[in-house]
């Protein structure tokens, strides 16, 4: 794998911000550089003056580096007891004050979250429509996620019931069911850039500010709070912590779920 210099990677790094509005100032330098290393690998080129003399002349190749940067892997029911706290104990909790919900997964990557997310309150309230809005930066596992097409690998949490019950098999493939793909509205969204939309019961965001810095992640708690009703709830990851969740106005009240005071 090649190193990247750090004057060199500085460059880049302003010349990606002005034409993709990917800011990589605000990621882990360290996590950044191994998989712009790894892309400059693949591709051929002996330096990234080299390579972005490339990326200027052929957009296809500039958005799939911005795809493989922001890549987040994902599949349904992801740690499958933090879903299971969500069904039996945070949404009954949410769904006792407000008939309605709001729901804000961010960083959804191909759609999983958010439609397991959706799948639960069909179990829940069968007959309410809730609004669930899943964002991601990246526009190539947005397209994927309006689809509804996913891998084996992909549903392997997902109980054999609601498998037989919400998804289609096709050969290899397993189609999400219209009624639960109806159930969530998918926009491109940057959680250090954009401006957030607020009233959300729930907000969603796992595994995505492992990559971020400490002043990035505080921005984008600060924006959490701000978004969230009186008594919303954020869900975070298994591999991320809330430090000093009072700061930012927020209480534990189960592992990796956390209530706006």
């Amino acid at each position: 794998m090649q190193n990247v210099e750090d004057m060199e990677f500085k460059v880049f790094q302003d010349r990606l911000m002005e034409a993709s509005g990917l800011d990589l100032s605000c990621y882990k330098e360290k996590q950044v550089q191994r998989r712009l290393s790894a892309a400059l690998a693949k591709s051929g080129h002996t330096s990234l003056n080299e390579y972005w003399r490339t990326l200027q002349k052929d957009s296809a190749m500039l958005n799939e580096l911005v795809d493989f940067l922001t890549i987040n892997v994902s599949n349904f029911f992801r740690n499958v007891e933090r879903f299971n706290d969500l069904q039996t104990k945070i949404l009954p909790e949410l769904l006792a004050t407000r008939k309605t919900l709001r729901i804000w997964s961010a960083g959804c990557s191909a759609g999983q979250e958010p439609y397991s997310i959706a799948i639960i309150l069909k179990e829940l309230t069968p007959l309410t429509r809730h609004y669930i809005l899943g964002t991601d930066v990246n526009k190539t596992v947005l397209q994927i996620a309006e689809d509804g097409v996913y891998t084996e690998d992909d549903v392997k949490e997902v109980k054999p019931s609601l498998l037989s019950k919400y998804f289609i098999k096709q050969e290899d493939r397993f189609i999400l069911c219209p009624s639960v793909r109806q159930m969530v509205e998918y926009k491109a969204h940057n959680l250090l850039s954009d401006p957030y939309d607020t009233d959300f019961d729930l907000i969603v965001c796992r595994n995505v500010m492992i990559y971020f810095t400490e002043e990035a992640k505080s921005k984008v708690f600060k924006g959490f709070y701000e978004s969230l009703s009186p008594g919303g709830v954020l869900f975070i990851g298994g591999t991320e912590t809330l430090m000093s969740a009072p700061l930012y106005g927020f209480q534990l009240i189960l592992p990796f779920f956390y209530r706006k005071v």
